[in-house]
């Protein structure tokens, strides 16, 4: 805008130099000389007027061009702003999202680690566990040892006794002891006969020598019910009452300790064999001697 000003400025300048020097022109006769050196001068100006002009012109279009280059980087400003905004956008929802996932994290890794501690913590009960279940196994094993042990020595003691009905077995770690009715009773009978009491010598100096044996003395009938024996109303009671009577003899004849005894009858309801034979019944008809090591070791580990 200024260099467009001075343009107009200089070009008033000349215009007006020219009608001056027509006014006095026409007023005063000039000289050749003179003339010639105001056309040239007139020339001079014409032609400083016309670069003036291109380059007014250039100055023109480089305006225009500068101005279209200005449009531009705004609109290329404007548009970088959109995706900065865009981005701040994108950025603060990731950043929300982080935050969300760090406090997931957060909760993952207490849970984590309370979840470590809960199996540390069941490693150790687990190691305890199998340290005592070594001992039960171990405790276990001496138990079958004790009794593959007391068994052989009962079998020793009572050989003389195995063809009248007596047996010797081992179940779950416990040793039984099996007296046939023929070898200790009369028919009917709670009283023990001679051969009987020989076989109960023989078994309790066993018992005396194994002191850390609990003993249980179980009387068994068939199941023919029980006619005309006075006071014995049924098989309850001659199995309760045979039971009784070696537990008797054993502690008052032969001196077992009364403590390790425990008498019972089971009438005929634990029969070995169901067959309704003569020699089924008499196999039922018996007293059975269970001798169980001791094993309070075992017991307080089993009650930890």
């Amino acid at each position: 805008m200024r260099l467009h000003n001075f343009v107009s400025m200089k070009l008033r300048y000349f215009f007006g130099a020219i009608f001056l020097s027509v006014i006095l022109h026409s007023c005063v006769v000039l000289s050749t000389k003179k003339y010639k050196a105001l056309v040239s001068e007139r020339d001079s100006l014409a032609t400083r007027t016309g670069i003036l002009e291109d380059e007014v012109a250039k100055l023109k279009a480089d305006t225009a061009r500068l101005g279209a280059q200005v449009r531009d980087q705004k609109q290329q400003l404007n548009n970088l702003q959109h995706q900065i905004n865009d981005l701040e956008g994108a950025y603060n929802t990731l950043n929300g999202k982080f935050t969300r996932l760090n406090d997931k994290l957060s909760t993952v890794n207490s849970n984590l680690n309370s979840s470590s501690s809960r199996v540390n913590q069941l490693s150790d009960d687990l190691k305890k566990r199998e340290a005592r279940l070594n001992e039960v196994e171990e405790m276990l094993h001496k138990r079958d040892e004790a009794a593959n042990a007391l068994k052989a020595k009962l079998q020793d003691a009572l050989l003389g006794f195995k063809q009248n009905g007596l047996t010797v077995d081992i179940k779950n770690g416990k040793v039984y002891v099996s007296l046939s009715e023929k070898l200790l009773f009369p028919s009917g009978s709670i009283v023990i006969d001679e051969h009987g009491k020989q076989a109960l010598a023989q078994f309790a100096v066993v018992l005396n020598k194994e002191m850390d044996i609990n003993i249980a003395v179980e009387g068994h009938t068939d199941d023919k019910k029980v006619i005309n024996l006075g006071q014995i109303k049924d098989n309850w009671d001659l199995s309760v009452l045979r039971a009784t009577s070696v537990c008797r003899y054993l502690t008052e004849i032969e001196k077992v300790d009364p403590h390790r005894l425990t008498a019972t009858g089971t009438s005929e309801f634990q029969p070995i064999s169901t067959e309704n034979t003569a020699e089924a019944r008499a196999e039922n008809r018996r007293i059975e001697i269970v001798l169980t090591p001791k094993l309070d070791e075992l017991y307080n580990l089993i009650d930890k």
